[in-house]
């Protein structure tokens, strides 16, 4: 119990409010040995591991993980029944986590939950039975490998720079590079930046690691930016220049961003972009690393950005083209470089806001244990029908993979830090398709290969034009021999795809149904209780549910039933050579065969032809309801004479006897590569805004929305989330730059009576011509009432052995919060109430300890009592039961001090529980 104790003094001590004096009520921390009686402010049993905590105006909802949790990418969520709580904050010691809450939240605590990337972190998931998982057969080879070393040889050299400070970090953030580069390569060189994702920041020796940021004395920075030196190499063996920079002042800083640190990443990439472009018009100012490489061409930029970093070069990009606001931004400079594609490795997409008009490649490792739900593949859905289309975002979906193996740094064997397989595994229930033996599963080095492979192939197509490898990466159906023995598949939205039919496009469904992607109510959502795994495409957002996120879910028990998607308005396919489906079936699933036929306006009808799938190699575990990407000739509608111009419906019919099919959308496409036309876009950023609550009458403040830049109007989605409930509402608003269409009004009452900060959150989504910064914000209302004084009357002070001795807790007033003391015990004058003078069950479950060896109660380590006064009443009871023996003895007693929750220790002047407990012989 030693050690308990530690962690709640720790944890105390977190929790404290600066200016709590001696006697003001305060919501104290419960301490260890009380989980199994803490409760909700309305009485709600939490379960075990769970407890409230905090003081003053800000209790805390506490999570501790019986086992460490890993620093990682993905965020930690608190859900209760299903909807978000909040994203708490990590405590030092690796287990605990604590999210603020309001007390109406505090209030409806029911269904705890604790997931992180698509997984549940405070229970272990049954293994259910599924079927063997396969490998698919290689695809065919494409022309051209881009995984090949070009001709050049390449030199390594680094920089550091002098650190920066950034908006919302407190401590300054390193500018430290690693540069590869071609020798001998003439003129200017395209340039490819890399920014690893979230990670430990400091280490000692190979035991010790830390999320700390300065690293203390005696510990050395993670290099992660050091981690993608293979993929930078075979770059600058093909004539690019390359850097990957460190970002470890982000990573062990960002649990505070509400945007879990994309701004700050972007401000990060964009200061060394500046400084590029500083050098390569003054080469003399460069550091010695980039004076002896050729010149970089700031013209052709691409970011490659590995799990968070992944969404700080989308966000990068998004700011190069539309300059978030000043005061979120750590560059104010002008923007002298061309990002032309972005390469986002398991990357985070917590905002849900990819910037639609630049081309992206967004790599989805099938066995990654950190994003597990790869919401990365939210960068291709999350761009349909947002601007103008001409970007391809290409997912590439990699079987086998894990999150950390794409980063040596990040590898056990490679790293010079401690590092981890993510995808953990339990070996009593090996996973069939990620455990470190399976079929399925890739070696470090394997994986390693194949993501070299496509970060080149990206380069090739985006930075040099050379459509060739576009066949990788658009859904076609090739492998790059390099990437051997990885199955890799693709699909892809965009690039000059034409009209199509569209879940969220007003379309209307026979013979299927049109699911909503993200819904708490199985009835409604696209996959139900009984799928083995999760969907990428139905990652979650901070919302219980999302309005326009759609897909189309087919269920048949025989063949020839046909599902029929017609369109609002007809969907002309001119010029199309082939009608594209993204569409997936259940994880190691055989042979699903469907007809697909389309429809005109006039009613003329052609069959196109069949396809087949097989599903991907799947478990629980595993994100694999992927949808691939199958292409059906317009050849047979041609000849048939049907109208291409105006298509009214599509038809799949079943010809598997039985099976399940979710149709994403389907569209008109031709081979090739379009030019890349980037609009005009307004941007909208979500402020925060903190008001006094007041002391009466009703004021009306609002949540600010700035809608800035050059564009016309575009449409976003408001979500508006209820304090009360953590409901969302959702409105679709029009914008235009300069104005204030999509502010939200919030009525605040005032009172006198204490209670809690409230926060009222908001969230926007892009929908139509538009682009999304800081997409969350709200007001925070703070309760700006004095604490209520807190006393202690004995109401049995002095009992006879048997009976409990009682306490009464009193508050001055009556207030809106639930209110709590916690209380130590401590020596009493002699002689004392001993372990075998309390239930052995009662001290088992408020201590944890047994009455054997009998000791003075003062002995006991982790011995607390406390109270909680619910919102609205005035006062609680504390009691302590003794048990009568046949011992003669004298007058016993016991003290109880009142604790400091600023430190864990008794509080100097706080109250104190003292008692006395007569002989009943």
């Amino acid at each position: 119990m030693v050690r308990a104790r530690r962690i709640w003094v720790a944890a105390a001590a977190l929790l404290a409010v600066a200016g709590a004096s001696p006697g003001v009520a305060v919501a104290g921390p419960q301490p260890p040995g009380g989980e199994g009686v803490s409760t909700a402010q309305d009485g709600t049993p939490l379960p075990p591991g769970w407890r409230l905590a905090g003081q003053g105006s800000a209790p805390q909802l506490v999570w501790r993980s019986d086992r460490p949790v890993p620093m990682g990418d993905a965020r930690v969520e608190f859900r209760s029944a299903g909807r978000l709580l909040g994203v708490p904050r990590p405590g030092a010691d690796g287990h605990t986590f604590r999210l603020p809450l309001d007390g109406r939240h505090a209030t409806r605590l029911h269904g705890l939950q604790v997931w992180s990337g698509g997984k549940r972190l405070d229970t272990r998931e049954p293994e259910g039975a599924v079927s063997a998982a396969r490998l698919p057969a290689p695809l065919p080879a494409n022309a051209v490998d881009p995984g090949k070393p070009g001709t050049y040889r390449t030199r390594t050299g680094e920089y550091a720079l002098t650190s920066v400070r950034l908006p919302g970090l407190a401590a300054p953030v390193e500018m430290r590079a690693v540069v590869v580069s071609p020798v001998g390569a003439a003129g200017k060189r395209p340039l490819a930046l890399f920014l690893h994702g979230r990670h430990y920041t400091c280490y000692k020796g190979h035991g010790d690691v830390t999320g700390d940021w300065p690293c203390k004395a005696g510990t050395k920075p993670v290099p992660s930016h050091r981690g993608y030196l293979r993929d930078q190499k075979l770059l600058a063996s093909q004539g690019y220049m390359t850097v990957s920079i460190s970002a470890n002042g982000i990573n062990g800083q960002d649990f505070a961003a509400e945007d879990g640190g994309a701004q700050a990443r972007s401000s990060l990439v964009r200061l060394h972009l500046a400084r590029w472009a500083g050098w390569a018009e003054h080469p003399e100012t460069a550091p010695k690393a980039v004076r002896e490489a050729p010149r970089a061409d700031l013209s052709r930029v691409l970011l490659v950005g590995h799990s968070r970093g992944g969404e700080g070069v989308n966000r990068a990009a998004l700011d190069s083209l539309a300059p978030p606001p000043a005061d979120q931004d750590g560059y104010h400079g002008p923007v002298r470089w061309h990002i032309r594609g972005t390469v986002l490795i398991g990357p985070t997409v917590f905002g849900q806001n990819p910037v639609p008009d630049v081309p992206s490649v967004s790599i989805l490792p099938g066995c990654d244990g950190d994003v597990s739900d790869l919401q990365g593949e939210v960068y291709v859905d999350g761009t349909r029908a947002v601007s103008n289309g001409t970007a391809l975002h290409s997912a590439v979906y990699v079987i086998g993979a894990n999150h950390n193996f794409f980063n040596s740094q990040w590898t056990p064997g490679q790293a010079a830090a401690p590092a981890e397989d993510d995808f953990s595994d339990d070996p009593q229930h090996a996973d069939p398709v990620c455990a470190k033996r399976a079929a399925t599963r890739l070696t470090a080095d394997q994986q390693h290969r194949a993501g070299s492979t496509y970060i080149a192939a990206a380069a090739r197509l985006f930075l040099a034009g050379d459509d060739r490898v576009r066949p990788l990466l658009d859904g076609s159906g090739r492998r790059a021999p390099s990437a051997d023995p990885a199955r890799v598949l693709s699909h892809a939205v965009g690039a000059r795809r034409g009209g199509g039919f569209l879940p969220d496009g007003g379309v209307s469904v026979t013979g299927g149904k049109l699911c909503a992607a993200v819904d708490p109510n199985p009835a409604k959502a696209c996959l139900g209780r009984s799928a083995k795994g999760s969907s990428p495409h139905f990652a979650y957002w901070e919302t219980d549910r999302e309005a326009g996120r759609h897909a189309i879910a087919l269920h048949w028990t025989r063949a020839g039933t046909p599902a029929r998607v017609t369109a609002g308005a007809p969907v002309s396919l001119s010029g199309s050579t082939a009608l594209r489906l993204r569409l997936f079936v259940p994880p190691n699933s055989r042979g699903t065969q469907l007809d697909v036929a389309l429809t005109d306006a006039s009613g003329k009808k052609a069959k196109l032809g069949r396809v087949g799938l097989d599903g991907l190699p799947g478990s629980e575990r595993t994100a694999s309801y992927w949808a691939q990407e199958l292409r059906v000739p317009l050849t047979a509608a041609t000849r048939a004479g049907l109208d291409l111009g105006s298509v009214k419906s599509l038809e799949l019919t079943p010809r598997s006897a039985s099976g399940r099919a979710w149709l994403m959308d389907a569209w008109g496409w031709r081979p090739g590569t379009p030019a890349v036309r980037t609009d005009a876009l307004p941007r909208v950023d979500v402020g925060r805004t903190t008001v006094d609550e007041g002391d009466s009458g009703v004021r009306t403040y609002r949540v600010p929305v700035r809608v800035t830049g050059q564009g016309g109007s575009g449409q976003v989605r408001v979500y508006v989330v209820d304090p009360a409930t953590g409901k969302a509402t959702d409105r679709l608003v029009t914008v235009r730059p300069g104005t204030q269409d999509a502010d939200v009004p919030v009525e605040v009452k005032g009172n006198t009576r204490y209670g809690t900060d409230v926060s009222h959150d908001v969230l926007v989504k892009a929908v139509h011509g538009v682009v999304v910064g800081s997409y969350r914000g709200g007001l925070t209302v703070h309760d700006d009432d004095p604490a209520p004084k807190m006393t202690v009357t004995p109401v049995a002070g002095k009992v006879t052995e048997g009976q409990s001795l009682k306490w009464r807790v009193s508050l001055s007033e009556a207030v809106d919060v639930d209110m709590g003391a916690a209380f130590e015990v401590a020596p009493a004058t002699a002689p004392e109430l001993s372990t075998k003078d309390v239930p052995a069950a009662w001290l088992r479950d408020t201590a944890g300890e047994k009455p054997d060896p009998e000791r003075p109660l003062s002995k006991v380590t982790g011995l607390y009592l406390w109270t909680d006064i619910p919102a609205g009443r005035t006062s609680a009871d504390i009691t302590l039961p003794t048990v009568r023996d046949r011992v003669r003895e004298s007058t016993e007693s016991v003290l109880f001090r009142q604790i400091d929750p600023r430190t864990g220790e008794p509080q100097t002047g706080g109250l104190t529980l003292s008692g006395s407990v007569l002989n009943a012989s």
